[in-house]
Parts: structure tokens; C-alpha cells; sequence
């Protein structure tokens, strides 16, 4: 393969062909600014894979893969605890099919709209690439609230979701799991209502399930876990690890708290996390246990830990968690919650590794920020596949009629975590972008997809 200084021509053509997609895609999808951030972010990436293999262009992959295959968009209506009857929309876009049934999680928040759907179907299309897996991309949701509702109230919603969206489903052709405002209890009313529509047991139709119901062991703690094991993988090329280790983790939800648990495992200290009220800091290191009891069971705000520890401090607001000096930062909450101006913070503060456990959860310019500091950067596509990849290994089970051990599933997803980060590793050294695993990591997810679309003709 030529080197890129050998081939400025083509490079210059390639990144006009990109430039000339992303302008269409702006006047396609104008104001949907995460779903344009995060085709810019892919498509930067790309120019120097367009230029060495301009197939992809010949085949104009790039206009094809910006369009799902499929958006649909319903009504939600249910009836409240008062006989109210309220309305929500619904949401559910099958992006990509090119390696297998569209696969993504069903978000419950009330920002959930069109372009954080399309961001995140998406990113899943080469997050699923990534995880070796055949599964293809989609995503789904409603600005429905689950905070603050009853279990009664949760119920009638989302049978009243599952109701639409169960028309557009099925085991070989898109496979829901949860995501924010979607745990254990929303999938096993979706998947009962599925079941009772369809008048037969699906297993393989829903991820995130119930273990006494085809759920997978180890499927909690997936995606917390493997962003711990992606990192450490990265720590690993200079030396470092979490032992010893000083760690902020924003979110105090499933992610966060099983990335929390893992990097104690490994010997970090956590000092601090987070929910969308504000954040804990504690200097002899997060508490687990209490945090777990606080989100898990009792369902209360993330301040009513001070009350059990008082030495540790409370703060309203969620950005300043950024300022807290840590070795390693895993943003686990949402998307673009660390800025420039955070980012600078936090190279100020001595940060040596991010990991991205959300979904997009650095802006742009804070990406530019850790590179041009030689920060390690683990991005979210990567970083946090670990829960569509213990998916993906729930659908296996479901298949052959069996499960796994916890074991069993946590050492597949470890080996999962390791493949993506030295494949993301290898395509950016591929392309002379060393060290830069979020093109390395479009890249290497990109391919994949991209060949199986000009192998199935134009589709």
C-alpha cells in the first residue's frame, strides 16, 4: 500500500468528495447538530482510507451509509395515574444492515429527538462493526420520563410503545436492548407485551433481559467493564495501569457504577461521580456500596451520599467535576458533557487517559485538546461496546438454548475489548495516524461495513 506522501493527489480528491457529502448531509439534516457532529467525526477519519481505496468512493459509500435504511416515528399514548391520557413520541431508526439485524438500545428521556436517535444509530453502526459481531446498527427511543413515574405508569407506556414498535422488530431483523431510562424492569414489560402481541416466546427479540428469561449473565456490568478493559489495554502502552491510580467517573448510573467497581478491582481510587444534579467528591475514594444502594435500590439523587459520608462534598452542577485533578477520566453520563474548556482543565490537572464510557460525551474540540497533548483518547465507539457485545453474546445464547457462566461471558467480553483496541490500534498505524484511535477505530469499523455494502450491490 502507497504511503500517503506519495499520494497528495488523491488525498486532495478524497477529502473534496467528503467535504461535498457533508455539505449535502448538512442541507439534508439541518438543525440535527449531534447527528452532524458525529458524521463529521467519521468522516474526518476517512479521508485518507478514500484516498488509498477508492472503491469506497466509486461506490459513493458515503452518501449510502449517512441514510438509515429506515426511520420510524409514532405516537405513544397512555394513560397516567389519574386517567390522564398523555402522549409521547416514539422513535426507531434502523440504520445499517449490511453484517446483521439492526442492533441498539431504547433510550427513555425526555431530550430523546430525531437527531440524538440518528447520532446514535450511527455510531452504532461502527460501534457493532467493531465488536466482531454480526449485528448492524439502529437505535430507538421516546421523550417519555420514567423518573418520577409509577411502576404502574412505566407499564402502560411502554406496552403502549412496544404496541408500534413490535410491527418493525423480530430476532433476525432488529434486536432492542436498553439504554438510558431503559433497565430491566422497561425490557420485561416491552418484551411481555411483545410476546403477548406475537403469541409466542421470542427470546432472541429483546437484549437486557431478566436471567430467568433468556437474559445473559454479566450483561449489567458489560458496558462499565469493558470501557475498564479497553482502557487498561491503552494504559498498557506506556507502562501505566490502574493500580495506584487516582479516577473521576461522571454518571452514577449502570455504566458508570460497573466502571466504578472495575477500576476499584484493579486498584483505583474513584473520588468522584455524578448524576444530572450534580456531583460527590471524596477524597478516601467512593464508596461503592453506598452509591449502589443510593441509584440502584433506593432510587434517590447522588447529594444523599454526603449525608453517610459527610466528610466527602457535594456540589450542584455537573460540569466541575472536570476539575478535579484524576490520572484517568471516564466520562460515563451523556453526550458532549466534556468541553474545550474542560478538556483544558483536566490536561492542566495531569490527566494521562480519557476513556469515553458515554456516547459522545467529548465535543470535538475537546478530542483536538486531549491529542494536542498527548493524552491518551479511548473514543466511545470503542470504548464502550462492551454492553452491545454481551448483547450480541445474550442473542447467542438465545439461540442455541443455553447460557453462560459469568465467567465465561466476562472473559469473552474481555477478549471482545482487546480486539477492538489493538484492531482500532492497527488501522490507524495502517494509515499513518498512530496513536489516534478514534480514526483508527472509524476506520477499522468503517471497512467492514463498507465491504459487505458493495458486496450485497446497491441496496
Amino acid at each position: 500500500m502507497p504511503t500517503l506522501e506519495k499520494i497528495q493527489p488523491e488525498l486532495q480528491f478524497a477529502q473534496n468528495y467528503v467535504n461535498e457529502v457533508f455539505e449535502i448531509v448538512k442541507k439534508r439534516n439541518a438543525n440535527e447538530n449531534e447527528f452532524l457532529q458525529a458524521v463529521k467525526e467519521v468522516f474526518d477519519s476517512l479521508v485518507p482510507v478514500l484516498a488509498k481505496d477508492p472503491i469506497y468512493i466509486k461506490h459513493n459509500i458515503l452518501e449510502r451509509i449517512v441514510e438509515p435504511e429506515r426511520i420510524i416515528s409514532f405516537r405513544v399514548p397512555w394513560v397516567d395515574d389519574n386517567g390522564t391520557v398523555q402522549v409521547n413520541r416514539g422513535f426507531r431508526v434502523q440504520f445499517n444492515s449490511a453484517i446483521g439485524p439492526y442492533k441498539g438500545g431504547i433510550r427513555f428521556h425526555p431530550s430523546v429527538n430525531a437527531s440524538i436517535v440518528k447520532f446514535l444509530g450511527f455510531e452504532q453502526i461502527f460501534k457493532n462493526s467493531l465488536t466482531g459481531q454480526p449485528i448492524g446498527g439502529g437505535k430507538g427511543g421516546s421523550d417519555f420520563d420514567p423518573k418520577g413515574k409509577s411502576d404502574g405508569e412505566i407499564m402502560r407506556f411502554t406496552q403502549s410503545f412496544m404496541t408500534e414498535l413490535s410491527k418493525y422488530i423480530g430476532p433476525d431483523t432488529d434486536v432492542p436492548a436498553g439504554d438510558i431510562g431503559v433497565g430491566a424492569k422497561e425490557i420485561g414489560y416491552m418484551f411481555g407485551q411483545y410476546k403477548k402481541i406475537r403469541g409466542s416466546f421470542q427470546a432472541g427479540v429483546l437484549t437486557g433481559k431478566g436471567l430467568s428469561y433468556g437474559g445473559s449473565l454479566a450483561r449489567k456490568e458489560a458496558t462499565g467493564y469493558g470501557t475498564v478493559y479497553f482502557v487498561e489495554e491503552m494504559l498498557k502502552e506506556t507502562n501505566l495501569s490502574f493500580n495506584g491510580r487516582t479516577v473521576v467517573v461522571s454518571g452514577s448510573g449502570n455504566v458508570s457504577i460497573y466502571a466504578i467497581e472495575k477500576a476499584q478491582q484493579l486498584g483505583a481510587k474513584v473520588i468522584a461521580c455524578s448524576d444530572s444534579s450534580g456531583y460527590i467528591y471524596d477524597e478516601n475514594g467512593i464508596n461503592l456500596e453506598t452509591v449502589k444502594r443510593l441509584k440502584e435500590v433506593e432510587k434517590k439523587r447522588i447529594n444523599e451520599y454526603v449525608n453517610e459520608h459527610p466528610h466527602a462534598k457535594y456540589v450542584e452542577g455537573c460540569t466541575g467535576i472536570w476539575s478535579l485533578p484524576c490520572d484517568i477520566a471516564l466520562p460515563c453520563a451523556t453526550q458532549n458533557e466534556i468541553d474545550e474548556v474542560s478538556a483544558k482543565m483536566l490536561v492542566a490537572n495531569g490527566v494521562k487517559a480519557v476513556g469515553e464510557g458515554a456516547n459522545m460525551p467529548s465535543t470535538l474540540e475537546a478530542i483536538e485538546v486531549f491529542h494536542a497533548n498527548n493524552v491518551l483518547f479511548g473514543p466511545a465507539k470503542a470504548v464502550n461496546a462492551g454492553g452491545v457485545a454481551v448483547s450480541a453474546l445474550e442473542m447467542a445464547q438465545n439461540s442455541m438454548r443455553l447460557s453462560w457462566s459469568f465467567e465465561e461471558v466476562d472473559a469473552k467480553l474481555q477478549e471482545i475489548m482487546k480486539d477492538i483496541y489493538l484492531n482500532s490500534k492497527t488501522a490507524a498505524a495502517d494509515y499513518e495516524l498512530d496513536g489516534n484511535l478514534v480514526a483508527g477505530a472509524n476506520i477499522a469499523g468503517f471497512k467492514k461495513v463498507a465491504d459487505a455494502m458493495i458486496d450485497q450491490g446497491v441496496i
